[in-house]
């Protein structure tokens, strides 16, 4: 089962370029909502000027709503880096939040009703507008609510040095970005096969407000009055509870190739979806989605792992794909740890690095139906289910014990573990392995175990949990703050940001209408 990935190993192993493997560059966008300490409810002020403008800053923009920020770091090549730069992002922003918390949890605060969760604004600009409108159209899709749940996505890119080399091993002629592209798929692939296995690790959802599931039905438990959970689950953030597209029947997009990825997805943005079209576009001047197809723009795909590639000069990501192919992926399926001041810690992006690594030089065979179903069952599972005692996955077909499985794929894993940890005397690679065995040992060691427990010790429903962690944290990185010099870095680029949006805001704008045609256009350039 394993001898493609044996083979590959031995290679890197016997040459010089295993001391490379670490420079794959790595990237946090941490998303968190902004809430007021009085009443556990989302905060009601606008995005904070200090904080720069949500559209022109770099790394300080929001999400879905007014009040969830998303905190992005540059691609570094060292972990404790990128979590230093996350940290010096949290200690900004809490120097000028005055009392609001951000919200250590995936799932959300107390919420009042759909209409208390503001839709983020943009300005008056085509690019904002475009922004504002696609939220609007979320609405009508998924419903507000639904779109606060937070997460942490990790984007990783494989080290541009060894592409040459994994491409002599294989013996591989083709141009080499095709080459690139067609490992990130076998490694995207892969990613889907073994997510419930990152589920289950670092799960960190569990249980969530009441208000949250207001008037919907659910199969869950009652913790207490104003808490819903299930026993074994480790993310609802990641179960059907969570934000899915809609649509499934119209919706299929192809991990094959590049590619048929793109066909897939061109398909998903290009065609019209009736049930959306009933709903209007364009009602009374006003418009409430950017168009009634199947996805209005791409990153609407909500799929656990995404190849991507960067775009450029307002060029469609699906465009910038089908040209350049594959220069990183985005994985989607971290829920924000509420024990870590920044949501994630250096030991789960370190095993998530190798974790990707992994995939990569695993054999990767396309997935046909039965692959799909199985992989979506095991996930399925692994979030309502995943610390059940002798919980039983598919695989081929067949039943397998979740933890026999999950300490076979560590025990792989580790080989990519002592190959990253080369050089390092600390051994942090094999360390953050060591800690996710345990945890697989050990259902008790895990995120989603640990939240539930504090939540037993103290007698408390979710949301008082989740503001203790949130102002733990706060109090983390008021007590260290980050030194003036940098503090005045970052009120100079909150600054230039807003002296952009103003320059965006001053230029002649086309007609909004003929600005969403140009950028629907631009599909028929997108050829696969």
């Amino acid at each position: 089962m394993y001898a493609q990935l044996e083979r590959r190993l031995a290679y890197l192993q016997a040459t010089e370029i295993k001391s490379l493997l670490r420079t794959g560059k790595k990237g946090v966008e941490k998303e968190s909502l902004r809430v007021s300490p009085r009443t556990d409810r989302l905060a009601k002020t606008p995005h904070p000027p200090a904080l720069g403008s949500a559209l022109t800053h770099p790394y300080i923009v929001t999400d879905y709503s007014e009040a969830q920020l998303e905190l992005v770091t540059p691609p570094l090549e060292d972990v404790d880096a990128l979590l230093h730069f996350q940290s010096d992002l949290h200690r900004y922003i809490y120097a000028n939040l005055g009392d609001e918390l951000l919200w250590s949890t995936s799932m959300p605060c107390v919420v009042a009703d759909e209409m208390s969760v503001p839709i983020a604004r943009f300005g008056t600009s085509n690019q904002g507008r475009m922004k504002h409108i696609y939220r609007r159209g979320l609405e009508l899709r998924y419903r507000r609510i639904m779109q606060i749940i937070s997460g942490v996505h990790f984007n990783y890119s494989i080290p541009e040095s060894i592409w040459p080399y994994l491409q002599q091993m294989e013996g591989n002629r083709d141009d080499e970005q095709e080459f690139m592209s067609a490992a990130y798929f076998g490694l995207s692939r892969n990613a889907l096969r073994y997510e419930w296995l990152v589920t289950y690790l670092f799960g960190c959802s569990p249980a969530m407000c009441k208000s949250f599931w207001a008037g919907l039905m659910g199969p869950f438990s009652e913790l207490d009055s104003h808490t819903d959970f299930e026993l074994y689950a480790t993310s609802l953030r990641m179960s059907n509870v969570g934000y899915k597209n809609q649509a499934p029947e119209m919706l299929s997009v192809s991990y094959d190739s590049l590619s048929a990825y793109v066909s897939s997805l061109h398909h998903a943005v290009g065609t019209p979806w009736p049930a959306y079209a009933a709903k209007g576009i364009e009602v009374d001047g006003e418009y409430r989605q950017l168009n009634a197809n199947i996805l209005q723009i791409e990153n609407e795909f909500y799929g656990s792992i995404r190849p991507k590639q960067i775009a450029v000069n307002g060029e469609r990501p699906l465009l910038a794909l089908a040209r350049r192919g594959v220069r990183y992926v985005e994985m989607r399926s971290l829920d924000v740890n509420a024990f870590e001041p920044v949501g994630v810690s250096a030991e789960q992006l370190r095993f998530l690095e190798a974790f990707l690594l992994f995939c990569l030089l695993h054999e990767s065979p396309k997935m046909g139906r039965r692959s799909e179903e199985e992989a979506q069952h095991n996930q399925a599972l692994v979030a309502l289910k995943g610390r059940m005692p002798g919980l039983q996955l598919l695989q081929h077909g067949a039943e397998r014990p979740l933890q026999t499985w999950a300490l076979e794929l560590l025990d792989r894993i580790e080989d990519l573990c002592d190959l990253l940890d080369t050089d390092l005397p600390d051994r942090p690679y094999t360390h953050a392995l060591q800690l996710q065995r345990e945890a697989v040992l050990d259902s008790k060691r895990t995120p989603s175990a640990r939240m539930l427990a504090a939540m037993h010790e103290t007698d408390e429903p979710f949301y008082h949990f989740a503001h203790l962690m949130s102002e733990q944290h706060r109090l983390t990185f008021l007590a260290d703050p980050a030194d003036p010099e940098l503090m005045q870095r970052y009120a100079e680029l909150a600054a230039r940001s807003l002296r952009e949006h103003a320059e965006l805001e001053a230029r002649p704008q086309l007609a909004f209408d003929e600005y969403l045609r140009q950028f629907d256009a631009q599909l028929a350039d997108v050829t696969w």
